[in-house]
């Protein structure tokens, strides 16, 4: 007979993360990423106006149709035609439970365009943005994120997705 739990079970990401990293031998916990002032500014039209980028954590296949991993390096892709996939077997998700055969779940690229299409936003951008997972902060703050800035400006990006896997 199924019984009923007075409480939700769940696995915790952070324990789980901590564990992990443990388990690989650094010696301190991870420490999440956290911000006394949210680095975000509220948008200055409609999103009706506004041009979308996405940002991916996804890799970049191999060209060759070989399914390699190229190094972990920023990309930004064009947004058309929509890429067919991306590597993410590098990245961590319960792979019994789901997978990402489907890039729509993942890079909604057709569904922004689709938006744009409907006049629920402004345009799509030119290029889509790779952050492939490098698990560091410094990294991050100080070259991903000012370099994602920047692409974004070129193609006079308004607002930004940010599609994590």
């Amino acid at each position: 007979m199924n019984q009923r739990q007075a409480y939700r079970t769940f696995v915790s990401y952070i324990d789980r993360s901590r564990e992990y990293y443990s388990a690989q031998g650094y010696t301190r916990p991870y420490t999440w990423a956290h911000y006394r002032e949210v680095p975000f500014s509220l948008l200055r039209k409609p999103l009706s106006g506004c041009r979308v980028g996405l940002v991916t954590t996804a890799g970049r296949k191999d060209s060759s149709g070989s399914d390699q991993l190229l190094p972990r390096e920023l990309y930004a892709l064009a947004a058309d035609p929509v890429p067919a996939r991306l590597y993410t077997n590098h990245l961590f998700w319960d792979k019994k439970a789901t997978h990402t055969d489907d890039i729509d779940s993942f890079l909604p690229l057709h569904r922004l365009s689709e938006y744009a299409e409907a006049g629920r936003i402004g345009s799509v951008s030119p290029r889509f943005y790779g952050v492939p997972t490098d698990y560091s902060q410094n990294r991050t703050i100080n070259k991903d994120a000012p370099q994602i800035l920047e692409w974004c400006r070129e193609d006079e990006v308004d607002a930004v997705l940010l599609s994590a896997l």
